[in-house]
């Protein structure tokens, strides 16, 4: 059954959100943690580096002992460099970086705003397009009395290319381990629903059982009603209100167990509409006149509007009982003194579309999208003493989406309802 389908539908929808928030943060984690260790690492290295020749270059000044011990960091790592200038901005000494990221360095010092001692990644596109990444150390030092500055760096563009490669193969897997979860959560959400579904079979097959074994005791009982209200013996007024009593529940329970019957033959797809032309006009003029004894009981005025001549090819038992079904609902659920309006909207070349209108209770938005449920019921105990089972709309809308047309709902409290249904004039059953 297509609830099962959407239950299914959802389970898997939900699991599959989770999955993916799931396999997002850890995503996120792991790429940050990586970039946290890979940025401790460096960093240490290069305040190490720094703090050396710092060392040396105030312990030796600008001695040769000085620049040798310098460059001997620079012999173990190719990527990291120092530029050393003194007040004036000149270049004393240095360990150049690559020519490739040189010129890119040198901006950088000369935009340089980062306090002493903070270690900063710096980025910046090549002329290839690719990403080239510094990171940088400033440090004020003396040399031989004179104030001077050192900027110490490394080339760390392998590692943030290697960084951003890791994240892209984990987004990779993640969506790799998403749709296998997602397909795992589906099989798994159908298996969860198998006990379910199975209930809800012998549920159904017990109401389609139930229903059609109650037919005829309760067509006994009805029979036999009619008998004892024709039998001149029995005098007494209370015997006759008792029996006239007891036709009258028969009658609402035989309505009850026949629209059991039909909600059970709609789940089995054994429902069948038998197409022939009708007059739909002259239906809905039929029923506004069988109705209005009901309605003048509540003094309420059921009219026809607009209401024309229209032949359409449908199941006419069944479109007989839609029409029924919703004005006998906007009769129960007006109060006394109200209106029912029943009225044809529109004929175009293909469809047609009717409503009925009511100036009853209405129906608050949060309960329109619910009310075509089976048994549900806006408001049960009223609902119990007016005499709803919450089966009519259900059934109203399952002999719409039989004849593939549309219903629909208009309603705000106080203010009335009215429905609206669209047929095509010329429906084929498919085969």
């Amino acid at each position: 059954m297509e609830i099962f389908g959407k239950s299914r539908r959802q389970l898997t929808l939900i699991y599959s959100l989770i999955m993916c928030i799931f396999l997002t943060v850890l995503i996120f984690v792991v790429h940050m943690t990586m970039e946290w260790a890979m940025f401790s690492e460096q960093a240490q290295e290069i305040q190490d580096a720094a703090d050396s020749i710092s060392d040396l270059r105030e312990r030796y000044g600008q001695s040769e002992n000085a620049g040798d011990e310098s460059k001997s960091y620079k012999s173990t790592n190719d990527r990291l460099f120092f530029y050393i200038f003194d007040d004036d901005g000149r270049l004393v000494d240095f360990a150049r970086a690559s020519f490739r990221v040189e010129a890119f360095i040198l901006d950088t010092i000369d935009a340089w705003s980062i306090e002493d001692g903070e270690i900063a990644v710096f980025s910046r596109p090549n002329e290839l397009g690719r990403t080239t990444n510094i990171m940088m150390i400033s440090k004020q030092l003396r040399i031989s009395g004179i104030n001077h500055r050192i900027y110490v760096g490394k080339d760390v563009t392998v590692m943030y290319s290697g960084l951003q490669k890791s994240t892209y193969i984990l987004i990779f897997l993640g969506a790799v381990a998403l749709i296998v979860a997602a397909i795992f959560g589906h099989i798994m959400a159908g298996r969860a629903i198998i006990p379910l579904k199975e209930a809800y079979e012998k549920q159904r097959q017990f109401a389609a059982d139930a229903s059609h074994e109650l037919r005829t005791p309760l067509a006994v009982v009805m029979a036999s009603a009619d008998l004892l209200l024709m039998d001149n013996t029995i005098t007494s007024p209370f015997l006759k209100q008792v029996i006239a009593d007891v036709k009258s529940e028969v009658q609402k329970m035989s309505k009850l167990v026949s629209d059991l019957l039909m909600v059970a033959r709609s789940d089995n797809n054994a429902l069948k509409v038998t197409i022939k032309k009708f007059d739909l006009g002259e239906m809905l003029n039929q029923n506004v006149r069988m109705m209005t004894p009901l309605a003048e009981k509540k003094n309420i005025t059921l009219s026809g509007k607009d209401i024309t001549k229209v032949e359409i090819q449908a199941d006419e038992q069944k479109i007989k009982q839609l029409i029924l079904i919703l004005v006998d609902n906007a009769i129960k659920y007006t109060p006394n003194d109200g209106t029912v309006t029943v009225a044809i909207e529109n004929i175009g070349d293909s469809t047609v579309i009717f409503s009925v209108k009511d100036s009853g209770i209405g129906i608050a938005k949060e309960d329109q999208d619910k009310i075509f449920e089976r048994f549900y019921r806006v408001d049960k105990a009223r609902s119990r003493e007016i005499g709803g089972n919450g089966l009519g709309l259900s059934i109203a809308s399952e002999i719409v989406r039989l004849h593939e047309g549309k219903i629909s709902v208009e309603s705000e409290l106080g203010q009335g309802t009215k429905f609206i249904v669209e047929l095509k004039i010329n429906f084929i059953e498919k085969k």
